[in-house]
């Protein structure tokens, strides 16, 4: 059952994905700067936002499968409009509208988690990332190859055809879940406000997956743009490839996952905060060109994507350990904040590439990482210094007989 809702997550996350691998041939297509094209790729993740944050709180409301039924099929309408689109406002929207549909995984997730024992938690939740990972990385590929194969429109029309697959399957694999919340949806929509100001570690993790994944995101985003320039000059098709680099991800975020099981959420965060600063360092080389600067691009992306991806993992450690009644509405204040910082880093990307190029994206990566780490490191210390304080009235150690 996990492994078929692995399966179910990448598919579904891939919809807003692969448009980053064909965002220069829907520039040639419609007849628009590249800087143009990349709004369609903002406004999916922006539209996925504002899904985590309308719909996934209906996670503890509405039985699953029949929420994740009808997402699945409006996902595949959106699809099909977007690969019918014949000018650029009308992509963006259904862009948008697709993003706010394909959820399906932060509903998955959560559901999963309260079917398992609390000691398989983290486990059962890397391997539900990994199927996640794969849909992204395969999605860059899928749509990257087969827009160069076919043209822009083939990526949308292939995807609506699997989705659709997909909602048929759920239908009868899903199984019936008892929703743990009666609360109107009003309060649901509410309730992730209020969980970001009642629990500290909610807004801690909510803090280093929005801006590593700010800088995941502008790496990404300008990927396309600096391999399709005059410094690499290959098709869109190259950007497709070196998303399977970072299938190594798909197989570390369950090693994160129980990493994170034994020695804690805040470990792996912090050798996830150091290997997205490392792989910016790593990236910075890549601007160069040629045979080595690719492969030093593909490096760099694969410890990019493990080192997101892992510190993923280790964030929804900590979260679902918090309110075991309100998963979804714990996910959906995360999820919120990470695609808010996805959606801003995708944008920032362009915009840095455009003034500052290649170096200037890595500098951004960098930067992100860093400031989750200063957070992170601040939290440490005073975790220790806590721990150091004496409780009043204790033995001390050396006079325990």
């Amino acid at each position: 059952m996990i492994l078929v809702l692995a399966l179910a997550c990448g598919v579904s996350v891939s919809t807003i994905y692969f448009p980053q691998a064909i965002s220069s041939l829907i520039a040639a297509d419609l007849h628009i700067p590249a800087g143009s094209a990349a709004l369609v790729v903002t406004a999916a993740q922006f539209g996925y936002a504002g899904g985590i944050f309308l719909l996934v709180p209906l996670g503890d409301r509405l039985p699953s499968r029949r929420l994740i039924v009808t997402l699945l099929a409006l996902t595949a309408a959106g699809l099909v409009l977007a690969g019918a689109a014949p000018t650029l406002p009308v992509l963006v929207t259904a862009s948008a509208a697709i993003g706010v549909t394909s959820v399906v995984p932060q509903i998955i997730i959560p559901m999963a988690a309260g079917l398992v024992p609390p000691e398989r938690r983290g486990a059962v939740t890397g391997t539900l990332l990994s199927g996640l990972i794969g849909g992204i990385l395969l999605a860059r590929t899928f749509g990257g190859t087969l827009g160069e194969w076919l043209g822009r429109r083939a990526p949308y029309l292939v995807a609506a055809a699997l989705v659709l697959a997909l909602a048929v399957t759920l239908a009868r694999v899903v199984p019936d879940t008892t929703p743990s919340s009666g609360h109107r949806y009003v309060d649901l929509l509410s309730a992730p406000l209020r969980l970001l100001r009642e629990e500290p570690d909610l807004r801690r993790s909510c803090l280093y997956q929005a801006t590593v994944f700010a800088g995941f995101s502008a790496a990404w985003t300008a990927l396309t743009l600096l391999v399709t320039g005059p410094a690499y000059g290959m098709g869109a098709q190259t950007v497709g490839v070196l998303g399977l680099v970072g299938a190594a991800s798909m197989f570390c975020t369950p090693l994160a996952g129980r990493a994170a099981d034994r020695r804690g959420p805040d470990t792996v965060s912090l050798w996830c905060l150091l290997g997205v600063i490392g792989s910016a360092g790593v990236l910075a080389l890549a601007g160069l060109g040629g045979t080595a600067g690719l492969l030093v691009l593909a490096g760099g992306m694969l410890l990019l994507d493990v080192a997101v991806q892992s510190g993923q993992v280790a964030n929804q450690a900590r979260n679902f350990a918090l309110r075991p009644d309100a998963r979804a509405r714990v996910n959906t204040a995360y999820m919120t904040c990470a695609f808010l910082g996805g959606s801003a880093g995708s944008w920032l990307g362009v915009r840095a590439y455009g003034r500052l190029g290649w170096p200037g994206v890595t500098g951004l990566v960098a930067l992100s990482a860093v400031l989750a780490l200063t957070r992170h490191l601040t939290h440490l210390a005073r975790r220790r210094r806590t721990r150091a304080v004496p409780v009043e009235g204790a033995v001390p150690p050396s006079r325990v007989p």
